[in-house]
């Protein structure tokens, strides 16, 4: 194994830095024009493939293409889009059987010629599976068999030498994002949708809705207006949410006591008084369907503890707590 000494010298390598971002830059600048300049009409037939396809998006490649394929495969996935990666190699003996007829293939290759890639644009000839190719090279063979090929510029490589993949496989992985982006926006993905591929995670959690981790039923504390300061404490301590909502004659919510109302309120007699004389009259709530990061942000920006949960008639129908979100990794 060919293995140097690293000699530092902190100008040189930061130059060296800078020129591969540089030249990466530009290289993403130039696949931006090429929509432009003749991707645009191969790039939308691609979008319309895939999307009036049935089965799956298989996307494939050998090398640093191959590591990027993979990439791209679970993002396709995770973005509404049936997909899986086969290794071209792995499909030289026996992978094959892995792409079904109402698939599509996106295969991937700088140079369009990797010798591996051959048995699957036969396989998807013999069979009339559609095949669209990533490349730099529109005379070469996999551009060529492909029904439609997707032209990345042939712009420099990073590496000094010009052998390195770095700006071509930047490059397929910008397109390749470009074209999951693409079909998630035609096919009106929404958050809710990516949280059904994302359960796990802060991202999984950002993504739960207030209903998801919501309080209901008995769980709530809840009086009537007119009820005695003592007993809507009874309530309080017995719930542990640090609040009590108040409910008008119709089951709507109408205020609020907390922990802090009673502290503010120490110097009165509370054995007399109602909670009407101690609520807050227009307490901060949410609804069902909002995010827990929003729940949080609300939590956050009136430095409370809890909001209760309520529908389009102002009725409680959950409450949802700090604790809560801290529970399941928003806070």
């Amino acid at each position: 194994m060919i293995r140097r000494a690293v000699k530092l010298v902190e100008n040189s390598v930061l130059e060296s830095g800078k020129r591969t971002v540089s030249i990466e830059r530009r290289a993403l600048e130039a696949l931006e024009r090429a929509f432009d300049d003749g991707l645009a009409g191969p790039f939308t037939r691609a979008i319309e493939m895939i999307g009036e396809n049935t089965g799956r998006v298989i996307v494939t490649g050998v090398g640093k293409s191959g590591h990027i394929g993979t990439k791209i495969a679970a993002t396709f996935a995770s973005t509404g889009t049936p997909a899986f990666f086969v290794h071209a190699a792995e499909a030289n003996h026996g992978d094959l059987g892995m792409i079904a007829g109402d698939d599509v293939v996106l295969a991937i290759s700088k140079g369009g010629e990797s010798a591996e890639l051959k048995s699957i644009i036969s396989y998807t000839r013999r069979f009339s599976i559609p095949l669209i190719a990533m490349t730099c090279s529109p005379q070469s063979s996999l551009a060529t068999a492909a029904d439609i090929a997707l032209l990345i510029p042939n712009e420099e490589e990073a590496c000094p030498n010009g052998l390195a993949p770095t700006t071509s496989t930047m490059m397929q992985l910008a397109l390749g994002d470009a074209l999951a982006i693409s079909l998630l926006d035609a096919r009106g993905f929404t958050a809710t949708d990516f949280h059904v591929f994302h359960p796990g995670g802060k991202l999984g959690a950002s993504l739960m809705h207030v209903a998801d981790i919501m309080h209901t039923g008995d769980r709530l504390p809840l009086v009537a207006k007119g009820t005695s300061v003592p007993d809507a404490i009874k309530v309080l301590s017995h719930k542990h949410f640090g609040c009590v909502g108040v409910l008008d004659a119709e089951g709507r919510l109408c205020g609020i006591v907390t922990d802090g109302d009673m502290s503010r309120n120490l110097s009165l007699n509370l054995a007399e008084l109602t909670v009407d004389d101690i609520m807050t009259r227009a307490p901060k709530t949410v609804r069902p369907t909002v995010l827990a990061t929003a729940a949080l942000a609300l939590l956050e920006q009136y430095k409370i503890g809890a909001l209760i949960v309520i529908d389009d008639e102002q009725r409680p129908v959950g409450l949802v707590h700090f604790h809560d979100l801290l529970r399941i990794g928003v806070a």
